[in-house]
């Protein structure tokens, strides 16, 4: 159920190893511009956390025959004994209007520590399959998710016919492959490129720019369940 009969909740997913990166001031900028637009904020902080990324036979129940991830994440939940953190993660992203992925972008996507808590934490059973569908008919349908990261390259690299191509062609396995496919609505990207060539007003001035686009983002999921 929404929680936008009261105030909406944003789960912020944070994946930087370094607590004073310029990511992690955008994600605070963006974590402040929710609060300062009616959302309460929880922030799942993965380097912080010491999260495992790996998802593991271990964390299952013992079962005959090959071990089948999907299958036992299933299980798990019809049986309630679904990993402690993983169930505990589940219920955040459940609870959550609006999911925020925070991470460098390394090698064209998620860092690895992110991509596992997608892997573990997206559970079959939980958020699609079992007795949800696809897409429109995930349990996430209905809800919001964005992502907002860095690049170590400049703007002009990621468009067609730059030196790296289109953003929307290395962004498509996330936004559709992940958060589409568990009926997440998602929205434009807050992207700041190559901040680590920035000088301190440059940056300054980018993390204001995130505020402002987060503050768009909040005012206008506001306005939407009034």
């Amino acid at each position: 159920m929404s929680t936008f009969d009261a105030a909406p909740t944003a789960l912020i997913v944070h994946a930087h190893p370094e607590p004073r990166s310029f990511s992690a001031a955008q994600m605070a900028t963006a974590a402040q511009a929710l609060r300062d637009g009616g959302y309460r904020v929880d922030v799942l902080d993965l380097y912080a956390d010491a999260w495992a990324p790996v998802l593991a036979r271990e964390e299952f129940a013992p079962t005959d025959g090959p071990f089948k991830p999907q299958a036992e994440q299933m299980r798990a939940v019809e049986d309630g004994t679904l990993d402690a953190a993983v169930r505990a993660h589940l219920d955040r992203l459940l609870a959550a209007d609006l999911l925020v992925l925070s991470f460098p972008m390394w090698w064209f996507s998620l860092p690895a520590i992110l991509k596992g808590w997608v892997d573990r934490v997206f559970v079959m059973g939980g958020v699609f399959g079992g007795d949800h569908g696809l897409f429109g008919d995930a349990a996430l349908a209905g809800k919001r998710a964005m992502l907002l990261f860095t690049t170590g390259g400049p703007s002009e690299s990621f468009r067609p016919g730059g030196a790296f191509g289109s953003m929307d062609d290395f962004l498509f396995h996330i936004h559709r492959g992940m958060l589409e496919f568990v009926g997440y609505r998602v929205l434009d990207p807050v992207v700041t490129h190559g901040p680590a060539r920035m000088s301190d007003q440059e940056r300054a001035a980018a993390l204001a720019a995130v505020g402002e686009s987060v503050a768009l983002i909040a005012a206008d999921s506001r306005s939407a369940a009034s």
